[in-house]
């Protein structure tokens, strides 16, 4: 079951307009992860216990590998009983419930392609120290369910194929100061998205709080507090530039309505 919004007796219509185009959970989940470069890895002890260890790990495509010693707990349990599963999560947010973490599950087993190498060096060069040594192997976890939790109200189980399928957003690196220039130079324009492509016709106070490929997210204050809403681009954009456009196109269309 896929939600983004949490059981409430008050049913208050959303923000948003319906059919407003946004990410899937699984696309949501490839960048998160894509994102993070270190996690939880749990594996079962000798009594059956999931033990949790603090691993640095890489993408290979969509699976996490990693560099383990056999000298590592975890890495003794893996030898004895594969199965494992491991949680990446976001650390932003003041409040650490509203971060996103995804946690994959599957077995995790010893793999030797070469491309697995120059994946796991590529994120972590400073394993190059160590990546000869002969207590160190790589591992490779293929994930057979995911759980995406992206904060409060917005949570699935994720459809493996679809994890499979997806690509990070090609934003993500750069939300952080788009979202900041936005916020901090173009407020009366935030306002004015909200006011014409949102439900929030009398908003006054808005700030950005995300941007992807498919359009960006606000939080609007409203009587009672504060709650999000979304404006879709025209069309999918991959760079900064492309969003700089966009949102002037949208300002424009914005005064024009």
């Amino acid at each position: 079951m896929t939600t983004d919004q949490h059981a409430n007796p008050v049913r208050e219509e959303p923000l948003t307009f319906p059919d407003t185009r946004t990410p899937s959970h699984a696309e949501r989940a490839r960048t998160l992860v894509s994102l993070e470069r270190t996690g939880t890895l749990s594996t079962l002890n000798d009594e059956g216990f999931p033990h949790g260890s603090y691993v640095t790990f890489a993408l290979y495509g969509p699976d996490p590998v990693f560099l383990v010693s056999t000298l590592a707990t975890h890495t003794q349990h893996l030898k004895k009983d594969a199965r494992a599963s491991l949680m990446v999560n976001e650390v932003r947010a003041e409040d650490p419930l509203a971060n996103g973490r995804v946690t994959l599950v599957g077995p995790c087993e010893p793999v030797s392609d070469p491309a697995v190498r120059e994946a796991f060096l590529g994120v972590h060069p400073q394993a190059n120290y160590y990546v000869d040594f002969k207590d160190f192997s790589f591992y490779r976890l293929r994930a057979e369910s995911l759980r995406y939790i992206g904060g409060y109200g917005r949570m699935s189980w994720v459809d493996i194929e679809g994890w499979r399928g997806a690509e990070a957003d090609p934003l993500a690196s750069h939300v952080d100061d788009i979202v900041t220039h936005m916020n901090d130079d173009h407020a009366d324009a935030l306002v004015l998205y909200a006011q014409k492509f949102t439900r929030a016709t009398t908003a006054e106070d808005v700030v950005m709080t995300g941007i992807d490929r498919y359009g960006f997210e606000m939080s609007v204050a409203v009587k009672g507090g504060r709650r999000p809403a979304r404006v879709a681009f025209d069309q999918e954009i991959a760079t900064p530039m492309e969003a700089r456009k966009a949102l002037v196109a949208l300002v424009k269309r914005a005064r024009e309505t």
